[in-house]
């Protein structure tokens, strides 16, 4: 992985990095913040193999090199990675890792850690930390990656270089799905109910998305076609699946966007399309409907998002919402 590959999702970050390696002026300190999935970690690996490698390509690390190996295989021993152990990141995990600080570094005189999800370090590891960025090895470098940059202290922030990571856009997380061997309906589908590339790939490996989607599917042809069944449907299958509070929020999700793939083809913007294998059934669908009725449709789908939030009783949303789906 090169600098200028990460630099596709996050350009301005990886410009900022660059920059100072190129100067060697790198921080000794680092906030990584941003949503889940904006390639934090895989930035932070990539600063660790420059901050490391003897043979550098410009910026690059060069990959090949002893270091940049063993950080790929993750097992350097200058370099530590501290988890939230549980709920959070306790103080006895900080004061091992400045025990481990307080040696020599076993393969150059060099240390890098790395501390993710900071925001669930316990106020004294949080204190304990701040110490340890107050007096920096010259040979150190850290990064903190953040989802919730709110929750850390004030008096961190003000002793690391902020980053923030923007999320990824549909078609960006569309592309890295496709590359790693995910079907074009899919991920097209999860680019738009995600910019989480970790979220997409939980989806997608545990096999709910694409249940999720063939329920979706099987429940708006009996919509528009055996309205006698859909009430079955909805006891038989949907709610078997989609049984969680934000499950069913994804679920009226889907109905969204299929109800938006329906104006689209009454529109004829079918390179637009989200279910694009679906084709015939939403043409079939388009020529029953009319844009307006669309458009109740898809306003009578956001209304039933908005009662899930105020806590509306689950069943009678849906039972009513298929209703409304029903008329016209």
């Amino acid at each position: 992985m090169m600098w200028n590959e990460l630099a596709k999702s996050q350009e301005k970050v990886v410009r900022i990095i660059t920059n100072s390696i190129q100067k060697q002026r790198l921080s000794h300190a680092y906030l990584f913040e941003g949503a889940k999935g904006t390639g934090k970690k895989k930035i932070a690996i990539q600063l660790a193999k420059t901050f490391f490698c003897e043979n550098q390509q410009g910026a690059d690390p060069c990959e090949t090199c002893p270091d940049c190996k063993r950080i790929a295989s993750g097992n350097h021993p200058d370099i530590h990675i501290i988890h939230p152990d549980g709920q959070s990141i306790k103080i006895e995990q900080i004061r091992h890792l400045k025990k481990e600080f307080s040696y020599r570094g076993m393969e150059s005189t060099k240390k890098f850690y790395i501390i993710e999800d900071a925001q669930k370090m316990t106020s004294s590891a949080a204190n304990g930390l701040l110490k340890f960025l107050e007096e920096p090895d010259g040979l150190s470098t850290a990064v903190l990656t953040t989802s919730e940059v709110q929750k850390i202290l004030s008096t961190i922030l003000s002793r690391t270089q902020i980053l923030s990571f923007v999320p990824l856009t549909p078609l960006q997380l569309i592309e890295q799905l496709e590359k790693s061997g995910v079907s074009k309906p899919i991920s097209r589908l999860l680019g738009q109910l995600t910019n989480d590339i970790e979220e997409a790939y939980q989806l997608y490996h545990e096999d709910w998305i694409a249940q999720a989607r063939s329920i979706m599917i099987q429940l708006v042809e009996e919509v528009c076609t055996r309205p006698h069944q859909v009430m079955l449907t909805l006891q038989e299958s949907w709610f078997a699946h989609f049984k969680e509070k934000n499950q069913l929020n994804l679920g009226l999700d889907l109905l969204l966007l299929w109800y938006r793939d329906v104006l689209r083809t009454l529109l004829a913007n079918e390179d637009q399309l989200i279910f694009v294998d679906q084709i015939d059934i939403l043409e079939r669908h388009a020529l029953k409907s009319s844009q307006r009725t669309v458009g109740h449709h898809m306003a009578s789908i956001l209304e039933a998002k908005r009662r899930l939030g105020a806590n509306v009783n689950p069943q009678l949303l849906m039972e009513q919402l298929m209703l409304r789906l029903q008329e016209g």
